[in-house]
């Protein structure tokens, strides 16, 4: 318990820290003082710090008894990770040589730690040198191959995602390295780890303007893969299956507006969702669903098609529905309630939230979108840190096989989107 109070201390303190800086950087009289002290405060000097604050903690942890002390030093050099960022983008001080430094000084922070308790044996050691090696690779041989095709080497979602998962597994590995009786799931944290590293690779080779195409093709490839998941009954691994799909979803309309796209990106988007969001929920009803289960699941598919119909044919031109407002609950959240449900519930309540989700779907009722409103609105950092944390808790929810856990989670992530979303509606 001592060292996890360190930690929160710790965590509360940089947080505290960055929120204060980020809000003190709009200042005029912070500007100027950043101008006039940039050997100190320039983002560049900023990732010379962090590393040789993360350089001290690495040092401290694992050479001396201060360890305690190194838990701080380090979680404040990681929390300094957004502050380059805040910093660059407040007094206009972004650089081609920052877009690589940074990355790099995550790295620096993350790596070395990470092979200190892989040596420890807390953590998998060929797993993470899996890691080290595409981390290398991507930072060195990819982006010099970026540089030479003219392509920007600045991090993506991706890479930023694993940073900060990364940041906190070193944590999670010093808090098991003293207490061994915590349930074990920084491999599996890892693993996300590595998949997140190789996509941020990927997908700076990758034009922009296929990146929508892409994210949806994946979202596609989802449904299809839950389909079959839960035919053999493995209805968490389809469930979470459908949510990375979201997660694509999520992702395929923002690329579209910032990047642009093809002319055959709109129907892919579309058959997709249908797939995921329509067929692969109605099949885990018909499955879960009881003596009604497949009149059950039909009314689910037709839900989701008039849904999808009535936003193509009519709701895309209405004047008078502001922009980022869906008219009527969207596929992907009347899924994810009927996904809860199956995990949690009997039949009959399924039943129940069904026609629930369908009738919302249905509706008239206006929701804003998770995307362009509730997420513009929703500081980067944070959004990372939820993302990490979605991950984070996933990893224990598979570790410990609870999946009644997953379900209330599932059901409570659509209720707050719900009661969250409604604060941006404009006043009908």
């Amino acid at each position: 318990m001592e060292r996890l109070l360190v930690i929160i201390v710790s965590a509360g303190i940089g947080t505290a820290f960055f929120f204060w800086f980020s809000q003190a950087v709009k200042k005029q009289y912070m500007q100027e003082y950043i101008l006039s002290h940039q050997w100190l405060l320039h983002p560049n000097a900023i990732c010379y710090w962090r590393t040789a604050m993360a350089g001290i903690g690495f040092a401290l942890y694992f050479f001396t008894p201060y360890q305690s002390f190194a838990i701080f030093t380090f979680t404040f050099a990681a929390i300094l990770d957004g502050a380059d960022g805040v910093v660059a983008r407040g007094c206009n001080l972004g650089s081609k040589w920052g877009e690589w430094l940074d990355p790099v000084c995550d790295k620096l922070t993350y790596l070395p730690p990470l092979i200190g308790f892989a040596y420890g044996g807390i953590i998998s050691l060929q797993l993470v040198w899996i890691l080290v090696i595409i981390e290398i690779m991507g930072q060195f041989f990819a982006r010099r191959i970026l540089t030479v095709i003219n392509f920007s080497g600045a991090a993506n979602n991706f890479g930023k995602i694993k940073a900060i998962i990364c940041f906190g597994l070193v944590i999670l590995c010093a808090l098991m390295d003293k207490n061994p009786d915590i349930i074990n799931i920084a491999d599996g944290v890892l693993m996300a780890c590595i998949l997140l590293s190789s996509a941020s690779v990927v997908f700076k080779f990758i034009p922009n303007r296929l990146y929508a195409d892409i994210l949806s093709g994946l979202n596609f490839c989802c449904g299809v893969t839950s389909l079959i998941l839960t035919h053999h009954h493995h209805f968490a691994w389809a469930i979470c299956i459908i949510i990375i799909g979201q997660l694509f979803d999520l992702f395929d309309g923002r690329m579209a507006l910032k990047h642009g796209g093809t002319k055959y990106g709109p129907y892919l988007d579309d058959i997709a969702d249908f797939v995921s969001f329509g067929l692969a929920p109605a099949y885990v009803i018909v499955q879960k669903g009881g003596s009604l289960a497949w009149f059950f699941g039909g009314l689910f598919i037709v839900g989701v098609g008039f849904r999808l119909i009535r936003f193509i044919a009519w709701d895309k031109n209405r004047t008078d529905l502001p922009e980022g407002i869906f008219n009527g609950l969207p596929s992907p959240a009347g899924a994810l309630i009927v996904l809860g449900a199956s995990l949690i519930s009997t039949p009959p309540i399924l039943w129940g939230l069904t026609s629930l989700s369908i009738a919302l779907m249905a509706s008239h009722i206006r929701f804003a979108h998770f995307g362009r409103v509730i997420l513009k609105h929703t500081p980067k950092p944070l959004f990372f840190l939820i993302c990490a944390s979605i991950i984070l808790t996933l990893s224990f929810i598979f570790k410990t096989k609870n999946v009644q856990m997953f379900g209330y989670l599932i059901l409570g992530s659509v209720f707050v989107y719900m009661v969250a979303g409604r604060k941006w509606i404009p006043q009908e």
